[in-house]
């Protein structure tokens, strides 16, 4: 028996608990460390409470349809942009492995910011991430990271294993300690934070969060891939449901009870990780410093397996002709060369572009989660497809109509990221998409292929206009970042 069947078939005799512990750990990453100050900016605990909510709600029905499309199409394992190419044809197939690829690099360049925002508290030439040193220093980390992958460094579940509980143990401190030290006088004024009482001022300060919420639980779509995995098929379901709603209420105790530390405006203000001023301003210094340290070990795990990841994207749709054959070139450690030098030459260009941004973190945060929303977007909507359509239910009829609502909430959810993401962050990801698109024009033309067909050329165009729009709005200042 080959190694690889060995692991596979030990790794399918893993229980309830472990598989939910691998749901837990592949969910909590850096986002948790920011949460306080992204929800202080833009509300009060009420509107934190509804925010949590209605993505608790439509994540866990994203978690759900991704789940559906592993068992009812087994054969699209290509990742996430399979669905894409499966539902809706070539070039929208394209956008979600581009966008995908491009979230997750832009990702990463959030990790280094927060990493040299943590370091900045004491080394001052690394302000809040974004300063010509911090970024110089985060370049040469990219680099360090990509020539030890290049040597193939490809698994670090061991690795993972420390990662996981050094960024978990220090979070459930925090809540532990806020919950005890919560402070009534200060949660009181805190539950509307100033803002007019009204239905419609609380809908705007959920909205204003929705991004911060998709950041926080990218990831979510991996829960899935665990099926193989499970000694009983039933219990991925169970572990995605108690993996996901412990990450929430995880996430949702730091938040609220951020509210019951400091007065909204204080903690609004707070350098980022703002999980360890929040706890400073309880225990005093060391809770800063347990926090900062938790937050590198977990980043630096984080960022290792996020740009495997990225690589692995184009990599596989090079394999699959979905872009250009180059690459899919690999070395004699069979790590993806060329895919990982457009992952580290990415998240470089980005980091410089850094420097011009008044909020480097908020910027990169929400960039990272207005780009993964296409790819949700489309996943949705094939599972929707094909719960309407009936395909893949006439051997296997049942639960047909749970899976269509739950497709249905997932789709209607995503197209209200979208547009609560707002027209900046929708045309600076056409700035990105649109010259991406010259890797799709040459893996046509490497199959013999015109590079678009009319309904093809048509939704070009419409990005190529949401491009020039953004690149306008950047130049003028209409648009910052």
């Amino acid at each position: 028996m080959t190694q690889t069947g060995t692991h596979t078939e030990g790794a399918r005799k893993m229980s309830l608990p472990i598989l939910t512990g691998m749901v837990v750990g592949s969910m909590v990453g850096a986002g948790v460390f920011s949460l306080p100050r992204n929800f202080a900016q833009a509300t009060g605990v009420l509107g934190a409470v509804g925010a949590w909510l209605i993505a608790g709600a439509g994540m866990l029905m994203l978690a759900f349809t991704f789940q559906t499309l592993a068992v009812r199409k087994p054969h699209l394992d290509a990742g996430v942009y399979a669905y894409a190419k499966a539902g809706f044809g070539e070039y929208p197939g394209f956008f979600s492995a581009f966008g995908y690829w491009a979230s997750a690099c832009v990702g990463n360049v959030s990790y280094w910011v927060l990493i040299k925002s943590t370091l900045g508290a004491v080394i001052p030439a690394f302000g809040e991430g974004a300063t010509i040193a911090a970024v110089a220093v985060s370049a040469i980390g990219v680099w360090a990271f990509h020539f030890m992958i290049m040597r193939g460094v490809r698994e670090a579940a061991r690795i993972n294993q420390i990662v996981t509980v050094a960024k978990l143990l220090p979070i459930l401190l925090f809540v532990v300690i806020l919950a005890v030290a919560l402070r009534g006088d200060v949660f009181g004024p805190n539950l509307w934070a100033g803002a007019a009482r009204t239905p419609g001022a609380l809908f705007e300060q959920i909205r204003a969060t929705m991004l911060v919420t998709v950041f926080v639980f990218l990831g979510v779509e991996g829960a899935s891939v665990y099926s193989r995995y499970a000694q009983r098929r039933a219990d991925v379901g169970r572990a995605t449901v108690l993996g996901f709603l412990a990450v929430l209420a995880l996430f949702a105790s730091v938040t609220i009870l951020s509210y019951g530390a400091l007065p909204k405006d204080r903690t609004a203000q707070l350098r980022q990780p703002s999980m360890g001023g929040v706890l400073e301003s309880v225990v005093g210094t060391w809770g800063a410093a347990l926090i900062g340290c938790g937050l590198i070990v977990s980043v630096l795990g984080a960022y290792l397996a996020w740009t495997l990841m990225a690589a692995e994207v184009l990599f596989v749709a090079a394999k699959d002709h979905d872009m250009p054959v180059f690459l899919a070139r690999e070395n004699e450690r069979n790590v993806p060369v060329a895919a990982l030098v457009m992952t580290s030459a990415l998240i470089t260009a980005v980091l410089a572009v850094t420097l011009f941004s008044d909020d480097a973190f908020t910027f990169t945060l929400k960039l990272t989660s207005a780009l993964s929303l296409i790819p949700y977007l489309l996943a949705a909507g094939y599972a929707l497809r094909l719960a309407l359509t009936g395909e893949t239910y006439d051997d296997t009829p049942r639960g047909r109509g749970k899976d269509l609502t739950i497709a249905a909430l997932a789709t209607v959810y995503t197209a209200f990221l979208i547009v609560a993401a707002g027209p900046t962050f929708v045309l600076l990801s056409c700035v990105v998409y649109a010259p991406g698109t010259i890797l799709f024009v040459l893996s046509r033309r490497e199959r013999g292929l015109r590079p678009f067909s009319v309904p093809e050329l048509i939704l070009f165009a419409v990005v190529a206009a949401g491009a020039l729009l953004g690149i306008t709005g950047l130049v003028t200042g209409r648009i910052t970042i």
